[in-house]
């Protein structure tokens, strides 16, 4: 990878939107809000956009049905909408679902002609100007071009295909304070694994390197208030920011093989995104014959020993689930059918190296 490319502008700190509602009034004179059902009016989130727009003059709808793992027909629904309300640009609020959505649903307003399924099929489309609130810390969509979609025809999750950054980002870690520790974990989770996933990858180079080794060293001294569930405001904005860096970096260089294989994971046992990719970590890291990064990463975490590093991981992502082993069989074919994410890793992988990566993680 010889280029690096980062046009979203952040903002970060208390009450920044507030700070900055100036910022709106260079997108339009009307928004649409896209949020979840619920956590964006209990964490104050929505109500600070919703304050900002009005001191910017600027009107507004709500479209506040986004479920967990966005469904095609869902943000199909929410365009139609910002079409017939001919809104100028598009306000994502919550976890990777909403501002996922948003991308999405800014190139069907955008592209007035098309339906969901041609997002998938027809290259380089463009949407309105999207603005990002996340109120989570693990996707780092607020940051990134990727948008992960359910598509039920196809039982799966599938990254749309375009590339749509959010233009602005506010990173306020007062709403995520009210997060439940499971989810503020398994969202934690989902940020180790783009930070490690950048950096183990063929598409990395010094720069993505030191973007990962920052944002590592900043998540590792979370791993204590993530293990006790004493988090405070400091260590939310610390997940925060590990997060935003996880996001830089896999824009740069994409994700790997634990997001490919977690996909099945997440739509056939609904296990949460990060959850589904952290469960597979100790035997991802495992099967790795060049071992030089892998060993240094519990060192950057600030943790004494490799030993000690995989007892972490999998306190952090304990599973009750089964596999058979004709589930095992159809989620490592459909892995090793994924060429995307098979050329992101840095080393040849056989089918039964993955088959193995299922396996051990659930025994």
């Amino acid at each position: 990878m010889n280029s690096f490319y980062m046009p979203t502008k952040i903002f970060s700190g208390e009450n920044i939107i507030q700070e900055n509602y100036k910022e709106f009034i260079k997108l339009g004179k009307k928004a649409l809000i896209v949020t979840g059902r619920g956590s964006s009016k209990k964490n104050g989130s929505l109500q600070d956009v919703q304050e900002a727009l009005n001191r910017a003059s600027i009107g507004y709808i709500i479209f506040d049905e986004i479920e967990e793992n966005p469904s095609l027909e869902t943000i199909e629904k929410a365009g139609e909408l910002g079409r017939k309300e001919k809104i100028d640009f598009i306000i994502g609020i919550g976890g990777g679902s909403p501002l996922d959505s948003s991308k999405v649903i800014g190139i069907l307003v955008k592209n007035t002609s098309i339906c969901g399924e041609d997002v998938f099929l027809k290259p380089n489309l463009k949407s309105v100007d999207i603005v990002a609130v996340p109120t989570t810390s693990g996707t780092g969509s607020e940051v990134t071009q990727y948008a992960i979609v359910t598509l039920h025809k196809e039982k799966t999750k599938k990254n749309y295909g375009q590339s749509i950054f959010p233009i602005i980002s506010f990173l306020d870690p007062r709403y995520t304070l009210e997060t439940p520790l499971k989810i503020t974990v398994n969202t934690a989770v989902d940020a180790f694994s783009h930070l490690v996933e950048g950096y183990l990858n063929k598409n990395a180079n010094i720069l993505t390197d030191a973007i990962a080794e920052t944002g590592m060293k900043i998540w590792g001294e979370c791993i204590d208030s993530l293990l006790s569930g004493n988090l405070d405001i400091k260590i939310r904005e610390k997940l925060m920011f590990a997060s935003t860096l996880g996001g830089i970096l896999i824009a740069q260089t994409g994700t790997s093989l634990p997001h490919g294989m977690g996909y099945a994971l997440t739509y056939n046992k609904d296990l949460p995104h990060g959850l589904a990719n952290g469960v597979l970590y100790v035997e991802y890291l495992r099967v790795f014959k060049y071992r030089e990064k892998v060993d240094k990463i519990h060192k950057i975490l600030g943790i004494d020993s490799y030993e000690k590093f995989e007892e972490i991981l999998r306190k952090l992502t304990k599973v009750q689930i089964n596999l058979t082993d004709v589930e095992i069989e159809e989620y490592a074919r459909g892995m090793i059918e994924n060429k995307g994410k098979l050329a992101n890793h840095p080393e040849e992988i056989t089918y039964e190296e993955l088959l193995n990566i299922y396996k051990r993680s659930f025994q």
